[in-house]
């Protein structure tokens, strides 16, 4: 007799890991969603949708990548369900979408429920951060093509903007402003090199780095700021004179920017506007990183920029201030000469 326990799958703790997550996703909840988990779909009321007069909805979707190996080394869970919403979030309001709900997906070797709680109570409190319901999700238990303690995460949302005031290229212009905002570390992106450097450099995550102040594993696992709720403050504080945004996420500041700017322009930013962050310069001195593929590999200090009309660029500041975002001028969009890219980092960063 051959039973599905038998094979490697564990109903029964896959339920149990179930009965664990529901307290952390009831904190992630808006009133639009009707019902609660359990069910085959999530439901959201969509009737607020009618006061728009075209709503336009928005769709993202998105992974931690091999941050996960990360997490799994050090065995601590709990974070890694924020980078993952912030990596879908974040890419919503770029168009300037408020994002409503999401679902996530969890792929494990074997289901132990703590560890499946641990990971959903970091999405949950992302999606809290976020103003982000969390509906639904799925949990599934791959024996034989992941290890016991192997996993992997992804995750979708979706989020509404009314056409008239949709965000993109279409509305940047000469002398626009770029607004910085700090990012809280290497992100989700990246960790690749990150894990490349680990290996030939043979670091522990476990031990204290002066330079850091802390352990590697403690920086490395730093969640992924989440700007969802900023940049929509933004947004109503701005009065129509918000461009866009850029996430800087995979392929860095640069080659995010100029997704969103137009053919005939430029941003330029200024490097002496901010100083790389010490983990970065840390890892890229230890790893004998060449500047050019940092930039184009992690963020270098910004996680989102904003892009705002000059004549607003206080406005702007003054709006992320009182949110606590220290964010900064780091640059302005230039009309683009034929041989130049349509973002480009120029001049040296700040010295510390």
């Amino acid at each position: 007799m051959s039973t599905y326990k038998d094979a490697g799958v564990d109903i029964d703790a896959g339920d149990r890991a179930v009965e664990l997550m529901k307290a952390s996703i009831a904190k992630a909840s808006r009133p639009e969603v009707m019902g609660g988990i359990g069910g085959f779909a999530g439901l959201f009321d969509a009737s607020a949708l009618k006061s728009m007069k075209k709503p336009l909805l928005a769709t993202s979707t998105d992974g931690v990548g091999t941050k996960t190996e990360i997490a799994r080394a050090i065995g601590k869970y709990d974070t890694i369900g924020e980078d993952l919403v912030a990596m879908v979030v974040d890419d919503l309001v770029v168009c300037g979408a408020e994002p409503l709900f999401m679902t996530d997906y969890i792929a494990v070797g074997k289901v132990i429920p703590e560890r499946i709680a641990e990971i959903v109570s970091g999405i949950a409190r992302g999606c809290e951060k976020a103003g982000t319901a969390l509906i639904g999700g799925e949990t599934a238990e791959h024996p034989g093509l992941l290890a016991d303690d192997e996993f992997d995460v992804a995750g979708a949302a979706t989020g509404v903007v009314d056409a008239d005031l949709q965000l993109g290229a279409h509305l940047v212009q000469k002398g626009d402003v770029l607004i910085a905002m700090p990012s809280s570390g290497f992100h989700a992106n990246g960790f690749s090199l990150v894990r490349h450097i680990i290996k030939t450099a043979k670091l522990s995550l476990d031990a204290h780095v002066s330079e850091y102040g802390k352990t590697s594993g403690e920086v490395f696992l730093t969640p992924t700021e989440i700007y969802a709720l900023d940049c929509l403050a933004l947004i109503r504080s701005m009065q129509g004179k918000l461009r866009g945004f850029s996430h800087i996420t995979g392929g860095g500041i640069a080659e995010n920017t100029a997704r969103v700017i137009p053919e005939h322009l430029s941003a330029i930013y200024d490097r002496s506007t901010w100083s790389i962050p010490v983990e970065m310069e840390y890892l890229s001195k230890v790893g004998g990183v060449p500047q050019a593929d940092m930039e184009r590999t992690w963020n270098c200090g910004i996680g989102m920029s904003a892009i705002v009309s000059p004549d607003s660029a206080d406005l702007a500041l003054r709006s992320l201030a009182a949110r606590g975002m220290k964010a900064w001028v780091a640059g302005v969009v230039e009309v683009r000469e034929p041989s130049q890219a349509r973002s480009t980092l120029e001049g040296t960063y700040r010295a510390r």
